[in-house]
């Protein structure tokens, strides 16, 4: 008979059990709507290192590690094509520069000749227009006067002819001075383009060659950025995106400092979609920096969209088909607002003395 009592009571707790149904009340509270992004630490300003010319690398001039200032020389490219071009265009610059400055210069000899063509048409004058005057007087002969006068047109012309040759020769030897002094300058340029130099005042975080190694325009040879300030790398889904913009807040677990929060701000939106992953790349910047951090380090971080306070929710468990809720009248169509991972804000549709019923 005990048996029967009790196999009897165990049935009527199982059937207690099978008949209960959960159910709660709407409950007002802040409700927080955020988007959830993976995060990457990155220095600000972090940049690849490339050279514009290639070569052997001679070596590498800082360490992974050090502080850089800008213009400082980071790296070494050997090429001896550069070197012996810029030296021969040296010496082409001096002896242009020679040819027109120098004591032996080709515009001494020519300057010569004037002074002697000069001598020659004064003498030359001085004969014509005395043998002129004489032929005036009818003194002389014929041929006398037209060969002082032709002596003295040949001067009188050559003259000319040698104060052209200067002043041709004083422009194509000033021409070419410049050209040897561009051509110098361009092919100290160019080895000047064989030390590799940093663009910023910051921190050497890579170094992707070693001494003896070929180096190509295409490869990076080093990675720096600011060595004080560093960004945080979010990848937002592309269903999300629209919703972000500058200046929200972000909340930010790094697996580097376990249960710690950071806070931080939207900063910037980079327009074009990764089509490897379907996301977006949004910048934030720390409000309150973390005294160490080193690049590539991860976490998670959730970007606030919106957020309410004092609003009816219910558990979004109890939502059935986005916006009907099961009630002691049966189904009830409601209006939803904000949503977080757990719950939903009621905008109408239900009080807070309504209970709603889970749907089995």
């Amino acid at each position: 008979m005990m048996k029967l009592y009790r196999v009897l009571f165990i049935f009527l707790i199982l059937q207690s059990c099978g008949h209960k149904t959960d159910k709660v009340l709407p409950e007002e509270r802040t409700l927080t709507e955020a988007v959830y992004s993976s995060a990457i630490i990155q220095p600000d300003s972090l940049y690849q290192v490339y050279a514009i010319v290639s070569g052997i690398l001679d070596a590498n001039l800082v360490e992974e590690g050090d502080l850089v200032s800008k213009n400082d020389a980071l790296l070494q490219i050997i090429n001896s094509t550069p070197k012996i071009n810029s030296e021969n265009a040296k010496l082409a610059l001096n002896l242009a520069q020679e040819n027109y400055t120098g004591n032996a210069a080709i515009l001494s000899s020519i300057e010569d000749e004037i002074t002697a063509a000069t001598l020659t048409y004064k003498n030359d004058s001085i004969n014509y227009y005395r043998q002129k005057n004489l032929w005036n007087q009818h003194i002389g002969s014929k041929v006398q006067y037209d060969t002082k006068k032709l002596n003295y047109e040949l001067a009188s012309n050559q003259l000319k002819l040698l104060h052209n040759k200067y002043n041709r020769t004083k422009n194509e030897l000033h021409t070419a001075v410049k050209q040897a002094q561009n051509n110098y300058q361009s092919s100290s340029i160019m080895n000047l383009d064989f030390t590799v130099e940093s663009k910023i005042n910051g921190k050497v975080y890579a170094l992707y060659k070693e001494p003896g190694e070929i180096v190509t325009t295409m490869e990076p040879l080093a990675s720096i950025g600011s060595a004080q300030s560093f960004i945080i790398e979010l990848l937002v889904d592309e269903v999300d995106i629209v919703k972000i913009i500058v200046d929200q807040d972000v909340i930010l677990n790094l697996d580097a400092y376990d249960d710690v929060i950071f806070k931080g701000k939207i900063s910037k939106i980079y327009p074009k979609k990764d089509e490897r992953n379907q996301t977006f790349k949004v910048e934030a910047n720390f409000i309150e920096q973390p005294k160490i951090l080193y690049p590539g380090l991860s976490g998670e971080a959730n970007i606030i969209i919106a957020e309410k306070e004092k609003v009816l929710t219910l558990p979004k468990a109890y939502i059935i088909d986005g916006n009907k809720v099961k009630t002691d009248d049966g189904i009830v169509t409601i209006e939803t607002g904000l949503e977080n991972m757990n719950y939903i804000e009621i905008l109408s549709g239900l009080s807070k003395d309504t209970y709603v019923y889970k749907q089995n």
